[in-house]
């Protein structure tokens, strides 16, 4: 088979589905920080939109932030249940601090209020169980904020791996991160961060394999954290140094089910500009995909198929898909598009519960110091 006709099997459809704007969301912003930045500007970029309310703990914050980004009469609340108690909401972005995720979308959901929820979808595996019960008996659209879903490149991977050409797949290794980029605020205290760089942009990193491979269940995980650079005042100030207490960086080895195996690092800092590409391997072929220098929820390069052709040991090369709109933009209208035409969540929680009981197996595991079987809530 010619280089070209293997490329042909993962064409795209063009087919562009016509959006009618028939009514406004009412929208809130629980919680005014970094990443609300985003889903505040991908918001206004909606015509059918009205941002009307916003909560945040921190006294004036949530004023000052509707006002440098433009956006008038919002009325502002100290705390997520003053606003849902006031308001009828049709949406809400959760943006806080991951050690709050479960508590703020299980009481959007309770009150009837559909909700996007910012990844990492908590830190507990029971922590996302209880979310899913509550959207259950809810009945309203929650979805999760993985982003890099909507890239051409990240779909491009899903189509080569449901195409067959990788043949049943075995062994995966993923992972990435930043030689160095810990962020401050309250990412490095498990009291507001639950977590670190594994929740932080390891989940990313699981999300864009295991969406590939149709999110098999995972079985056992023997994981190992440190943050051997978060707490040094040689690479980081004395004043963050001395309150950090989560993960800078993450690695391990999940079994999957269906005989897959999982090979994982994430990185926040360290003496080494990547942990290595993502490779997919199967029986018929293998997937490398470049990995970037921070990540960024793309590829860091062409990714290139191995596989045999007449005899031959052959590549493939996919070339890059250049950037088709915000993907912030993409996030916010699927999930819009979900409530309007009363379709699944373009995220479901069904998926990211087992990102979830990784992230949560990797953390009790390097605590134990052993292997561990995952336990999955009955939901």
């Amino acid at each position: 088979m010619a280089a070209d006709e293997v490329l042909s099997q993962f064409k795209q459809s063009e087919e562009k589905k016509e959006i009618k704007f028939d009514k406004k969301f009412k929208v809130g912003i629980i919680g005014t920080g970094w990443i609300a930045e985003a889903h505040v500007e991908s918001y206004k970029n909606m015509p059918d939109v009205e941002i009307v309310a916003g909560a945040d703990l921190i006294d004036g914050k949530a004023e000052k932030f509707f006002k440098r980004f433009g956006v008038e009469n919002v009325r502002c609340y100290p705390d997520h249940k003053s606003m849902l108690e006031n308001e009828e909401l049709d949406a809400v972005s959760v943006c806080t601090y991951n050690a709050t995720h479960a508590e703020c979308t299980i009481d959007a959901l309770n009150k009837g209020v559909n909700v996007l929820l910012e990844k990492p979808m908590c830190v507990t595996i029971e922590e996302a169980a209880d979310i899913m019960r509550a959207e259950k008996k809810s009945g309203k659209v929650l979805t999760v904020g993985f982003q890099p879903r909507g890239d051409e490149n990240m779909i491009k991977i899903k189509e080569i791996v449901e195409s067959g050409v990788l043949g049943k797949i075995y062994y995966i290794q993923t992972g990435g991160g930043r030689r160095r980029g810990i962020p401050g605020s309250t990412f490095i205290e498990k009291k507001t961060a639950g977590v670190g760089a594994l929740g932080d942009i390891g989940c990313y990193s699981l999300d864009m394999v295991l969406n590939a491979i149709g999110y098999p269940k995972p079985l056992t995980v023997t994981g190992y954290t440190s943050n051997f650079f978060g707490t040094s005042t040689e690479y980081y100030p004395p004043e963050d140094a001395n309150r950090f207490d989560v993960d800078d960086f993450a690695a391990a080895f999940i079994r999957l089910e269906g005989g897959i195996i999982l090979d994982f690092r994430i990185a926040w800092a360290m003496h080494l500009d990547t942990p290595g590409d993502t490779i997919i391997m199967g029986t018929k072929g293998s997937l490398r995909i470049p990995s970037t220098e921070c990540w960024n929820g793309t590829v860091g390069g062409p990714m290139k198929i191995y596989h045999d052709v007449a005899g031959s040991m052959v590549e493939t090369v996919i070339p890059v898909i250049p950037s088709n709109g915000s993907l912030f933009d993409k996030k916010i209208r699927s999930f819009l598009d979900a409530i309007k035409n009363h379709t699944p969540a373009p995220v479901p929680t069904s998926q990211i519960l087992y990102n979830q009981a990784i992230i949560d197996g990797i953390m009790k595991s390097a605590q134990a110091g052993k292997e561990i079987e995952i336990q999955i809530p009955e939901i």
